[in-house]
C-alpha cells in the first residue's frame, strides 16, 4: 500500500491503514507535515511518474492511496498514470464539499477569477488560496490592491518574495484579517470542508463580503474514490482482501437505505451517505421494476444476518396528494419484524426499523425525487421470520422477522459496540413494561437462576450484560432504573471485586493471589487453598459457613466500584454457584 498526500484525508488514510498491523508507505512533498502511526514507512521528496512507477515496482506496491490536495493536479495525474502502467487500482480519498450556492461566484481556474475579479470591479481582494496561487494571480495583484494568507514558515516566505509580492501584503495563518482589511471580496478554492471552506465563506457571508471560489479540478473517472475512513476501508477490503485480518461490514440499516436507493436510480453500485456524514459504495445483488436487492455482508462478525437478503420495493405518488404530503413513507413487509412492547423508541405495531434507518433511507432519497415526488418504501426479506426467531427480538417483543437497525451504517468485526447497544435496547424495553426491578445477569444459564429468584418478574426485566457489567449498570441509571439486581457467577464476580466493570477473559485472567487477599478478608486460612485452575473450584473447596463469608467479602468488593454507578438506586448483588444456589451479602 502507497499512500500520497500529506493532508487530513492522508492522516486519516494512515489511521485506516494502521488498524491492519501491518507496514506500508506514507509519501509527502517535505518532512514538515506532522505524522503518528505504528506501522507506516515515512517516505518525502514529490515523485514524477517515472519515479512512482518505479517506486510501485520496488516495492511489490497493489493499491496507490491518493490522498493529496485537491488542487495537487498535477500528483493527482502522476498517480492516475501510474496505476494505469502497472494495472493496479488507484483510490482517490476524496474530500467534503458543500453543494454550490448562487451568491457565490464560482471561477473555472485562476485565469478565469483574474477576469471576473476585474471586469466586476474589485480593487481590494483577500487571496486565501495558498502561496502557490501567487503567480497565478500576478496579473490581478500587479494592479490592485491585494493580500494574501500563507503559513506562517520561512518556506512560504520564501516563495512569496521571490515572486515580488510586497511583503507588507502578507498575512500569517491563525490571523484572522477579515475584520481589519474589510476587502471588497474574499478568493478561495473550493478545498471541501476539511480545508475550511464553509469558515472561510461563511465569516465573509456575515461580514457582507463578496466570495469568490476557484472550483477544484476535475478527477480522472478511472480513480475509485471514497471521502471517509469507513469507504476506504471497504475498498481496500475489496481490492486486497488480506490485507486486514478481520474485515468490518455493513448494517441492515445500510443495506436497505442501497436497495431504496437503487430502486429509483436503477444503479448496480449505490453511494449511501452515513451517519458520520461519508458516503459509502454499496454493491446492489439485483435490480427490478421500483425493487432492489442488496446482500447483507457483516464481515467477519458474527452476525446473524450475514448473507441475508434486504429488499426494497417503491411505489411513487404525489406528495401533494397523498399521506398529508409527506414525501417519504418506510413500511415493513416479509421477514421485517413488528413491535409488541414499548421501549424500542418505535410505536408498538410499527415495523421493526429504528430511528437511524429510516432517517438514512429519508436523506438519501428526498435528493432523489422530482419536484413534488413522494415514495413509499417498503422494506422485506425473504429469510428473515426465521432469522428473527434466533436473535434477541423474541426478548425484547419484536415478533415476526428481524429489526432493521444500525446507529452508524457500518458493522465493526466482532462489534463491542454492537453488544452494548443491544444492551441498552433490551434495558429500555424492560424499563417501558414498567417491571418494579431490573436484573442484569451474564447468560441464559445464570438468568434460569434467577427468573426462579425472582418469579412474579417479566421475561423483559432480565438482560444479558456479557462482560459489559459498567455499561449495562450505567444504562440502568440513566433510564432512571431504582431498584437493579446484579448476578454474578464467581468467575466474574472476583474479577468484578478487583475492579474490572468489563471481565472479557481475553481482557482479564483470574488473580489467584488476589483471591487468597479476599479469604484473608473473610477469616480464612490461607492454607485451606490449594492452587485454583477454575475459581468456581472455590464452591466444592470451602464449607457452606466460608463460602457465605468469601461471598459477602466478594460482594463488598463489588459494591464499591458498582454503586457510584447507580447513585440515584439501590444494588443488589446476587453470587450465583453451578447449580444454581444464590448467595447475597
Amino acid at each position: 500500500m502507497l499512500i500520497i498526500g500529506g493532508t487530513t484525508e492522508g492522516r486519516k488514510a494512515v489511521e485506516v491503514l494502521d488498524q491492519s498491523g501491518k507496514p506500508f508507505y506514507y509519501s509527502t512533498r517535505s518532512s514538515e507535515q506532522d505524522i503518528k502511526s505504528e506501522h507506516a514507512v515515512r517516505i518525502t521528496g514529490g515523485m514524477d511518474a517515472h519515479e512512482m512507477t518505479d517506486f510501485c515496482v520496488q516495492h511489490h506496491i497493489r493499491v496507490i492511496i491518493d490522498a493529496a490536495h485537491p488542487f495537487a493536479t498535477g500528483v493527482h495525474q502522476n498517480v492516475m498514470t501510474t496505476a494505469l502502467q502497472l494495472g493496479i487500482p488507484a483510490i482517490r480519498y476524496e474530500r467534503k464539499y458543500p453543494p454550490h450556492t448562487s451568491d457565490i461566484v464560482w471561477c473555472a481556474d485562476f485565469s478565469d477569477a483574474v477576469q471576473k475579479l476585474q471586469y466586476d470591479g474589485i480593487n481590494r481582494l483577500l487571496a486565501l488560496t495558498g502561496v502557490q496561487t501567487i503567480s497565478k494571480l500576478r496579473p490581478y495583484w500587479q494592479e490592485h490592491e491585494c493580500w494574501f494568507r500563507i503559513l506562517q514558515r520561512e518556506s512560504s516566505l520564501t516563495i512569496a518574495l521571490q515572486q515580488g509580492f510586497p511583503s507588507d501584503h502578507l498575512v500569517y495563518y491563525p490571523d484572522d484579517p477579515m475584520q481589519t482589511i474589510r476587502p471588497d471580496a474574499i478568493l478561495t478554492k473550493e478545498s471541501g470542508e476539511s480545508g475550511g471552506y464553509l469558515e472561510k465563506i461563511n465569516e465573509a457571508r456575515g461580514l457582507g463580503i463578496r466570495v469568490y471560489v476557484v472550483q477544484r479540478p476535475a478527477l480522472s473517472d478511472s480513480f475509485l474514490t471514497c471521502n471517509g475512513p469507513h469507504g476506504l476501508r471497504l475498498l481496500v477490503q475489496r481490492l486486497v482482501p488480506d490485507f486486514f485480518d478481520l474485515h468490518t461490514g455493513i448494517t441492515t440499516g445500510t443495506c436497505a437505505t442501497a436497495a431504496a436507493i437503487a430502486a429509483l436510480t436503477r444503479q448496480s453500485t449505490v453511494w449511501v451517505h452515513i451517519p458520520d456524514g461519508e458516503d459509502i459504495p454499496v454493491d446492489i445483488h439485483h435490480i427490478g421494476d421500483l425493487s432492489a436487492t442488496v446482500i447483507k455482508q457483516a464481515g467477519d462478525d458474527p452476525d446473524l444476518t450475514d448473507g441475508m437478503e434486504i429488499c426494497a420495493t417503491l411505489r411513487t405518488y404525489s406528495s401533494d396528494a397523498r399521506h398529508g404530503g409527506d414525501r417519504i413513507i418506510i413500511k415493513g413487509a416479509t421477514g421485517i419484524g413488528t413491535v409488541t412492547l414499548p421501549g424500542l423508541g418505535l410505536p408498538v405495531g410499527s415495523p421493526a426499523i429504528n430511528p437511524v434507518p429510516q432517517q438514512m433511507i429519508r436523506e438519501n432519497l428526498l435528493s432523489l425525487l422530482k419536484e413534488g415526488e413522494g415514495v413509499e418504501v417498503v422494506i422485506s426479506t425473504p429469510q428473515g421470520e426465521e432469522i428473527g426467531a434466533r436473535t434477541f427480538n423474541p426478548r425484547i417483543g419484536v415478533q415476526g422477522g428481524i429489526s432493521i437497525i444500525g446507529t452508524s451504517g457500518i458493522v465493526q468485526p466482532f462489534s463491542n459496540e454492537a453488544r452494548i447497544e443491544s444492551i441498552r435496547r433490551e434495558m429500555s424495553v424492560g424499563v417501558a413494561t414498567g417491571a418494579p426491578r431490573i436484573v442484569i445477569n451474564s447468560g441464559a444459564k445464570s438468568e434460569q437462576f434467577l427468573r426462579d429468584y425472582y418469579p412474579s418478574l417479566p421475561p423483559q426485566a432480565f438482560i444479558h450484560y456479557g462482560n459489559f457489567i459498567g455499561e449495562a449498570i450505567r444504562f440502568a441509571n440513566e433510564l432512571g432504573v431504582t431498584h437493579l439486581s446484579l448476578g454474578l457467577m464467581i468467575g466474574k464476580a472476583v474479577k468484578l471485586a478487583e475492579g474490572h466493570l468489563d471481565t472479557h477473559s481475553h481482557k482479564i485472567t483470574m488473580n489467584q493471589t488476589f483471591i487468597r487477599q479476599l479469604a484473608t478478608e473473610a477469616g480464612i486460612p490461607a492454607d485451606q487453598l490449594p492452587p485454583l485452575n477454575m475459581a468456581r473450584e472455590l464452591w466444592d473447596i470451602l464449607s457452606p459457613d466460608d463460602m457465605q463469608r468469601l461471598a459477602s467479602v466478594i460482594i463488598q468488593h463489588c459494591h464499591t466500584y458498582c454503586d457510584p454507578l447507580l447513585p440515584d438506586g439501590h444494588l443488589d448483588i446476587l453470587l450465583i454457584s453451578e447449580n444454581g444456589q444464590i448467595l447475597t451479602q
